[in-house]
């Protein structure tokens, strides 16, 4: 078996300055202070409250709050395939979609990679791991501004999903992993009008057309689904894999995801959904974008909805890196998951411990001084400097 690669392995030794930061605004997990932030080796040695340090990085009234943490964002492939039948090369794709994601403020990234092929002619399996080289080379090259870690998107009714996910696994250091069945009439698609409405806009297609799409994914689901979902359960809980649920709409659903021991409930489609995942400790994900364009595009449950029901979790870019802070800054208001600094908490601490990646996702000693700086202009928040251990990235 090839062994795992590990992130100290593929990224070369950096020289970490000690210096210290200033702000009015500094976010802490729990709370709003103004004071200095002292960074040496990468990480943070100390949080004075209330003290200013004349010799610190001045932010003035710009919020200091901690990097970013993106546990998925399907905007890799974009890079990687622009058009139809259009494949840039892999190691600029990498580099690209990178300087995107540190632009936006985003320090830690899981890069979402598709494992299963909706239709017999997409056969991605062979990019998934061009895809997966791309990256290892690129941090190896220690010129990357995020840190790097792949959710594996597995479409379990897919023939050849076992297929992609063992040699991904086998190869690359899987983090999440995610199980998704995007069969019409089920989950997120339980309406098959609006997944019509989908391709028509998306493809084109005619009826008679969908008609033959859809019934062969029906065939699929009956085929491949729960077979394939017990051998992706025992792939990852044999690697130490983070599992999610994906597009959960019924208790029924969410009480299977309990029994497979998953950790992550992402965007279930449904308040009950979402109150029953969030009871049985999975950590709530929901789509920046819901957030940010004020509801779900393909007309499922409202983000905001759950986070006053005060059981939304952790918040994911999804397909528009720039929407996870945009989309934290919009619920700032809710006081069900604690206004700014629980808002924060969304795309920081709670995607961070939600994965086992205790060691960065909020100002406090001993965490990684992945820190960002963002102005407010008319409200709405600019990234203007991105900090990864330290050192500034963006």
């Amino acid at each position: 078996m090839t062994k795992l690669v590990s992130p100290a392995e593929t990224e070369p030794t950096r020289s970490l300055p000690a210096q210290a930061f200033t702000s009015r605004r500094i976010m802490l997990a729990d709370r709003e202070i103004a004071g200095t932030v002292h960074v040496a080796g990468g990480r943070i040695i100390g949080v004075d409250e209330d003290r200013f340090d004349a010799g610190a990085i001045d932010f003035g009234a710009d919020l200091l709050i901690p990097g970013l943490v993106e546990l998925h964002t399907d905007h890799l492939e974009p890079h990687y395939s622009p058009r139809p039948k259009v494949y840039w090369n892999p190691f600029s794709a990498v580099f690209a979609y990178d300087a995107q994601i540190a632009g936006a403020g985003i320090t830690t990234v899981f890069d979402s990679l598709r494992a299963g092929s909706e239709r017999a002619e997409d056969g991605f399996g062979a990019s998934l791991l061009k895809l997966g080289d791309a990256i290892e080379r690129a941090k190896r090259s220690g010129m990357l501004r995020a840190d790097h870690h792949t959710h594996l998107r597995c479409e379990v009714c897919a023939d050849d999903v076992l297929v992609d996910a063992r040699r991904y696994a086998e190869r690359f250091d899987v983090r999440l992993m995610s199980l998704m069945d995007h069969t019409p009439g089920q989950r997120q698609f339980r309406d098959e009008e609006k997944l019509r409405d989908y391709y028509r806009g998306k493809s084109g297609k005619s009826d008679p057309e969908l008609d033959e799409m859809f019934a062969r994914r029906r065939e699929l689901h009956a085929n491949n689904s729960e077979r394939h979902r017990r051998a992706l359960v025992e792939l990852g809980h044999a690697r130490g894999i983070a599992l999610a649920s994906h597009d959960d709409t019924t208790v029924e659903q969410v009480d299977e995801a309990i029994a497979d021991r998953m950790q992550v409930a992402e965007f279930p489609t449904t308040v009950e959904a979402a109150q029953a995942s969030h009871a049985a400790g999975l950590a709530v994900l929901m789509g920046a974008p819901n957030v940010v364009r004020g509801g779900s595009h393909s007309g499922n449950v409202s983000a905001r909805v759950l986070a006053e029901a005060g059981v939304l979790d952790i918040l994911s870019s999804d397909y528009v890196p720039i929407s996870l802070i945009e989309g934290a800054f919009g619920l700032a208001d809710v006081a069900e998951i604690g206004l700014l600094p629980g808002a924060i908490r969304t795309v920081t601490k709670n995607p961070a411990d939600a994965t086992g990646m205790t060691d960065r996702g909020e100002i406090a000693v001993g965490k990684r001084a992945d820190l960002v700086r963002v102005a407010l202009f008319e409200g709405h928040p600019v990234v203007r400097e991105v900090y990864r251990e330290g050192l500034r990235v963006s």
